[in-house]
């Protein structure tokens, strides 16, 4: 029985000893910018490098908006994944990432009736900065951007279905504000 236990006891210490590989972490400037619901999910690879993916989701018409109402809003559905290169360690200090992401969105605005709506697909650069506040969270700044290619239609208004123009072209957009607070497994 004492070395079932020890052998217990070795295989749970040397589960903890692996640990802070999961993270999962939400965008708050996201939810004050423009109340869309964010979450990232990452996993430690190597010791340098992280892969992730996340979703967004920004349900909200214009003027619903916290902190920007009566602005051109984005109502979108974003999936992303990528990578990050951690200099130091993963998730603490520096990053820099790089991804893939699709949005479906629909931007328009009280005060303009035209409404655009589409699907965008492309890839992202980012960096930033991970301070460790405690053993298992993390506050996170970062920067990003994404190019890509964009498939849309414009209408005179929301709901007419008057269609004024459609196609395709190539955009460079910000991806992430990111201001974010992360928990690390």
């Amino acid at each position: 029985m004492k070395r079932l236990i020890l052998l217990l006891v070795a295989l749970l210490a040397g589960l903890g000893a692996a640990g802070q590989k999961l993270s999962i972490s939400t965008n708050l400037a996201d939810y004050a910018l423009g109340g869309s619901l964010n979450l990232d999910a990452a996993y430690g690879v190597a010791r340098h490098w992280s892969v992730g993916a996340g979703a967004k989701y920004s349900p909200f018409e214009a003027g619903d908006a916290p902190l920007i109402p009566e602005t051109r809003l984005l109502r979108q559905r974003t999936f992303s994944a990528g990578t990050r290169w951690w200099p130091w360690h993963i998730y603490s200090g520096w990053w820099m990432g790089a991804g893939l992401r699709w949005q479906e969105f629909s931007e328009g605005a009280e005060a303009v009736s035209e409404t655009t709506e589409g699907d965008r697909f492309g890839g992202s650069l980012s960096a930033g900065y991970s301070a460790m506040l405690a053993p298992h969270f993390n506050l996170d700044f970062g920067l990003g951007f994404w190019g890509g290619y964009s498939l849309y239609t414009t209408y005179a208004c929301r709901s007419c279905g008057r269609r004024l123009d459609h196609g395709s072209r190539t955009f460079i957009l910000p991806s992430d504000l990111l201001i974010g607070i992360s928990y690390i497994f």
